[in-house]
């Protein structure tokens, strides 16, 4: 009421004064849209007074404080310090509230920090830019007046000069002397401002007040190294890096200099390596990791170098994720980095992730084979064989993929392999790698190179079965059926389907030939009684005509002859499967051979079951087979035996009906007594 009084009256005596002090106890009356109003007249004023200027500003800015305009509040408050400092400070500590004044602080020091950082909107695209852009134009003119009239006191700055946040941060420190950021933030404006001196000067009076500060044992390091003190530098970064707080390089790299955080990251990255160089200790490997650290941090946070490094020490930490975590952010950059690729895939073979290991490795394979291959040689022999037994299997998986949709059309498919085949034989000598790569060069149609390669690898003898194999294969391609059909019919012996693989290189042509020829062969000498070389060849004739009935019942027979009755039972479970076409003696024929095996494994239930089955198709044909083997005495003691269980079993229809068929074999005198016996005591039932 008594400025109101006074500003009414006629003669304007202190007329800014008066409107700056109205307009203070409107804010605290909480009256803001009053108190702005006569701050805002003070300072667009024609003739305005300093003081009272300074005091308008201050209440300006706590006002932005309360409507989120943080920005604008350190504007204000800037340049209230460069009209006066001491002004400034007088009314903040007469005219601002206590259970404000620490808010005020709070948001002087963030503002000053982000200036210095130059966070403060680097671009002006958005709605809340746009906002920020004008209220600091309107806060510029606002006080150009005072520019004009004030010349001395008044300097237009930038929001992103150190000069201005020298200041504001003088400010803080005269406000309250105890607090440490307040005496920070002036040290980076002094250091932006190139007084190196005065900012180191400061900085040690902070730590004397507290020797274990990180950011300000950093800042220190960081100066030290500006000014050619290496050792004295270092020594304050081992300091840090005992308290174990590098994050705290974080905020700091923003307000360093690029040349001076490229002299942090040099020094850092030359004491890792010199640790690493001369000390394998864990505890070593974990101070190499935190210079490391520093320098991807000083590097603003992609050292490429660096990152290889560190994740390469966490991989020997045990820190296995932590290690990928490094590779991911070099690839994130650069997704064809080789010694990121191959490190990572490594990594992952450690974690047994195969699928992961051989995706990574196979990608920096192709970008650089001449790196990952010293790499996998670099490993223990376990963890070789683990990551060349990947390697190999995801080959012979897409290879035998190409092979069986026979789109050998995808080039570029082809290649890969060729490069990881290559790639194989250059880590380990052992066949299985040689042969792969054979296998692959004759996918690609490459014949010639297949034979010379199998004849450097193995000699001209090829005593190995599987590379014999090999050489079949180009036999074939010369159209050399018969020595090809030999060295297959070994290879059918030891492993089946390692054969079934080759045959995906052969044509349906070919593989006809192949199994008329294997049959033939082996028709040959099982006449002979040579019946292990004769399995080989119908194994062949059998895979090569894609299980023909007849082929497996000549590989059965041969089966039994050499008593592998579990074998020969399943071939001919397949050829019964079979039954289509066939002729019904055909049929009977297959059912009496099943029920000949069924009793030579003595599943003789199953084997009374073939023979009825037989019986039921044609009764003279069955018996003729019988006949010929096993014989109808051996065969009808095997019937009594059933069919005397199922009347145990009180089964008596199944018991009526074995009875009945097993004395069509024979008039066996224990079938009829069991067939009396039968009537006898079933007389009750209706067995017919």
């Amino acid at each position: 009421d008594i400025c109101d009084h006074l500003l009414a009256a006629e003669q304007k005596t202190y007329y800014n004064t008066l409107l700056a002090l109205r307009g203070f106890c409107s804010l605290h009356a909480h009256n803001h849209q009053q108190a702005l109003q006569d701050f805002q007249k003070v300072i667009e004023h024609d003739s305005p007074h300093p003081n009272s200027c300074i005091k308008a500003l201050c209440g300006r800015g706590l006002i932005r404080i309360s409507g989120g305009s943080h920005y604008l509040t350190a504007l204000d408050y800037i340049t209230a310090c460069q009209l006066k400092l001491e002004e400034t400070i007088f009314t903040i500590k007469s005219y601002v509230p206590w259970n404000q004044r620490g808010l005020l602080l709070k948001v002087l020091q963030e503002e000053g920090q982000n200036m210095l950082q130059k966070k403060r909107y680097p671009g002006h695209s958005s709605a809340h830019g746009q906002k920020k852009e004008q209220g600091c134009s309107a806060t510029l003119i606002s006080i150009f007046s005072l520019k004009v009239v004030f010349p001395f006191f008044f300097i237009l700055f930038s929001s992103r000069d150190a000069p201005g946040v020298y200041q504001l941060a003088s400010l803080l420190v005269e406000l309250d002397a105890s607090d440490e950021a307040s005496r920070i933030l002036c040290a980076d404006a002094l250091y932006q401002m190139g007084c190196v001196d005065e900012a180191h000067k400061l900085l040690l009076l902070a730590l004397s007040r507290n020797p274990q500060r990180s950011p300000i044992l950093a800042r220190l390091a960081l100066l030290q190294l500006k000014k050619g003190f290496m050792y004295d530098g270092n020594q304050l970064l081992k300091k840090v890096i005992r308290i174990g707080d590098t994050s705290c390089l974080l905020p700091i790299m923003d307000i360093f200099k690029d040349e001076d955080r490229k002299l942090m990251q040099t020094h850092c990255h030359f004491r890792a390596l010199t640790i690493l160089k001369n000390k394998q200790e864990d505890a070593d490997i974990k101070e190499a990791i935190a210079y490391l650290s520093f320098a991807i941090i000083a590097s603003g946070g992609y050292a490429v170098e660096c990152l290889l490094i560190r994740a390469q020490c966490y991989g020997r930490l045990g820190q296995k994720k932590t290690a990928i975590f490094d590779f991911n952010a070099i690839l994130k950059e650069d997704p064809r980095n080789v010694q990121a690729l191959s490190g990572r895939g490594l990594i992952h073979l450690a974690l047994k992730q195969e699928k992961e290991a051989v995706q990574d490795l196979i990608s920096a394979l192709k970008v650089e084979a001449g790196v990952v291959i010293p790499a996998i040689l670099s490993l223990k022999h376990e963890a070789q064989g683990l990551v060349t037994q990947w390697l190999l299997q995801h080959g012979r998986t897409a290879l035998t993929e190409l092979l069986t949709t026979k789109d050998l059309s995808k080039e570029e498919t082809l290649r890969d392999l060729l490069m990881i085949a290559k790639a194989l034989i250059k880590i380990c000598k052992d066949a299985q790698y040689h042969i792969f790569y054979t296998d692959v060069l004759i996918a690609n149609g490459r014949y010639e190179e297949a034979l010379d390669h199998l004849q450097e690898a193995f000699g001209h003898s090829l005593a190995d079965d599987f590379a014999n194999a090999r050489l079949a294969v180009l036999q074939l391609k010369r159209r050399n059926v018969a020595a090809a059909a030999h060295s297959f019919s070994i290879l059918a012996k030891r492993d089946e389907r390692e054969l079934g693989f080759l045959l995906n290189f052969v044509d349906t042509k070919q593989q006809q030939h192949l199994s008329q020829v294997a049959a033939q062969e082996g028709n040959a000498l099982i006449k002979e009684y040579h019946y292990e070389k004769a399995l080989g060849y119908y194994t062949l004739a059998v895979l090569t005509s894609k299980e023909n009935p007849r082929y497996l019942r000549h590989r059965a027979a041969c089966l039994m002859h050499l008593k592998k009755y579990d074998k020969s039972l399943r071939d001919m479970e397949k050829v019964i499967q079979k039954h289509g076409c066939n002729s019904l003696k055909t049929r009977v024929e297959d059912h009496c051979s099943k029920g000949h095996l069924l009793l030579s494994v003595a599943e003789e239930e199953a084997a009374v079951k073939e023979y009825i089955e037989a019986l039921q198709l044609d009764e003279s044909m069955a018996l003729c087979s019988i006949m010929n083997s096993p014989g109808s005495e051996i065969l009808t003691k095997t019937f009594h035996k059933i069919a005397q269980y199922n009347f145990e079993m009180q089964q008596y229809e199944e018991a009526w009906k074995i009875t009945d068929y097993g004395l069509k074999i024979d008039k066996n005198t224990e079938l009829k007594k069991l067939k009396t016996r039968l009537k006898r005591e079933a007389s009750s039932c209706s067995i017919h």
